[in-house]
């Protein structure tokens, strides 16, 4: 009876067990669902309602944007609204373009750029072709002159930050080579003491000689020494003055040229920007076959209509689709030229950078290791030895004086240490360099290589905005393409039937024959 009650017990535990685990997931699973429900509910509701409303509203929008004359009050105070949005946008990264990167004074920036916001408002507003050449230009900035835009971005970017820390580091560099010439030439000149002192005794030597009667008079050497370092460091002081003016000058000129190159390059560029899109508008509103080689909407319409979609899938490799992902090989080629020109502008800022980086650790090192330098010890031995021998046709008259008469010996080391540099020098710190920079070119150079490849597309994008704003010129176009697909189909038909012809011809001969 107790075993089994006990196996009873243990069997009845072994299933609950399972059921307990499963009623703890199901609970979790319910606690999810009911977490889970708001977010689904919202989401379902964004996708069914939100965004098919904001993509109606947008195509509402840009519809009354690219009309020629609104067609009621509505859409006129729409068009002003938009024009308006647009134009304090463009004024403000215009200003900020001005002062930040063009380094343009404040106020000079502030007047320019409410008189070019003013001035785009009143033609983005008044006048249509000036509304889609403007809309052209906002893909064109992601082609070659935005890429120049870009690129001129990051020259000025270097400039400013990279180019005045590499010459402040120099700068460092040479007031160290400074301090140690100073200091170095005052322990020189301080040295030359040392001849004063052997001078003075070698005289004191001389004087207690006895030779009779030939004694000088004064046995000191008479030595002049330039004790006073002033003249020395005045000297010094005129070379580093100089040499800091240079300095400057060159600094100065370096960042004028480069600063006014950039802006000349950055006028240059917009110019370009204005000049291309409206070159791009008046070839697409007065020549059927410019930019003429895509299979549109319209043209696939045309096709269906007349019963002719076989043009289409014929010349699938001479006329490409404005969406497709797809490049032709000249239009990789170009990408990768493109590609190797901008690495090799990237390596020459590189290539500043790191003298910018190499500058600071030579500056760093050199002022960390001004006071380390070993100090050279100077060691001056003076050797005297002097005799007085009486000349053979004297010897008999005066023999007083036969022998040979010498004064007393003297050799003496005098000691003295040169010092390279001093705790007076006054150096400055040097600059560490802006990391910020080459996070800042890092960006930029990606945003550069991204729209090398998407040239291709944004040149596309320029020809649909064009067909939204003329889709009278657009028709005429897609029936210009349309004609021009069923001719070359008719030429290559009859092609055919001319071969066709011919291998019937040639056969029947050969049979005959």
């Amino acid at each position: 009876m107790i075993t089994a009650s006990i196996f009873s017990s243990g069997s009845h535990s072994c299933v609950q067990d399972p059921l307990s685990a499963t009623r703890s997931m199901e609970g979790v699973r319910a606690r999810l669902v009911h977490l889970s429900a708001p977010w689904l509910r919202l989401c379902v509701y964004c996708e069914d309602f939100v965004l098919p409303k904001v993509h109606r509203t947008m195509l509402d929008l840009w519809s009354i944007y690219s009309k020629p004359v609104p067609a009621n009050t509505r859409e006129l105070w729409a068009l002003f609204l938009q024009c308006f949005c647009i134009t304090v946008v463009v004024g403000g990264l215009f200003y900020n373009w001005m002062f930040a990167s063009l380094e343009y004074s404040q106020y000079l920036s502030t007047a320019i750029a409410i008189s070019f916001s003013l001035l785009l408002l009143l033609t983005l507003f008044l006048v249509h072709p000036a509304r889609c050449a403007f809309s052209i230009i906002m893909p064109t900035l992601g082609t070659k002159q935005g890429r120049k835009l870009l690129l001129s971005t990051c020259i000025m970017i270097v400039a400013v930050n990279v180019t005045p820390n590499t010459i402040s580091n120099i700068k460092v560099i040479l007031q160290v080579i400074e301090c140690i010439c100073k200091n170095s030439s005052e322990s020189l000149l301080n040295s030359t003491a040392l001849l004063g002192e052997a001078s003075w005794e070698l005289g004191d030597v001389i004087q207690t000689a006895d030779i009779s009667a030939l004694r000088p008079r004064n046995g000191h050497f008479k030595f002049a020494l330039l004790t006073n370092s002033t003249l020395i460091n005045q000297q010094m002081h005129l070379a580093g003055e100089k040499i800091r003016k240079n300095f400057l000058a060159v600094e100065g000129l370096v960042r004028a040229s480069i600063q006014a190159g950039n802006r000349l390059v950055a006028g240059f560029s917009v110019l370009y920007l204005c000049f291309e899109s409206t070159w791009y508008l008046k070839n697409y509103l007065t020549n059927l076959r410019f930019d003429n080689f895509y299979i549109t909407k319209k043209l696939e319409h045309l096709s269906m209509a007349r019963k002719a979609t076989h043009l289409l899938t014929g010349s699938s490799k001479c006329f490409l689709r404005p969406t497709g992902p797809k490049l032709s090989r000249e239009e990789v080629m170009l990408c990768l030229t493109q590609m190797v020109f901008l690495t090799v502008v990237l390596m020459l800022m590189l290539v500043i950078i790191a003298m910018d980086h190499f500058a600071f650790r030579m500056a760093d090192t050199a002022v960390r290791n001004v006071a380390q330098f070993s100090v050279v010890p100077v060691t001056l031995n003076i050797k005297y030895n002097a005799k007085i021998r009486i000349l053979p046709f004297l010897q008999k008259l005066f023999c007083n004086f036969c022998a040979e008469s010498s004064i007393q010996d003297f050799e003496k080391s005098y000691h003295h240490n040169l010092h390279f540099s001093s705790a007076h020098c006054r150096i400055n710190p040097p600059r560490p360099p802006n990391d910020s920079v080459v996070l800042v070119v890092g960006l930029l150079y990606c945003i550069i290589y991204t729209t090398v490849f998407l040239e291709t597309y944004a040149h596309r994008s320029c020809r649909k905005i064009a067909a939204s704003f003329f889709e009278s010129q657009e028709e005429k176009r897609a029936h210009y393409l349309y004609n021009k697909l069923s001719r070359k189909y008719e030429e290559e038909k009859n092609c055919e039937k001319l071969r066709a012809l011919l291998e019937i011809q040639g056969l029947s001969e050969a049979s005959g024959q």
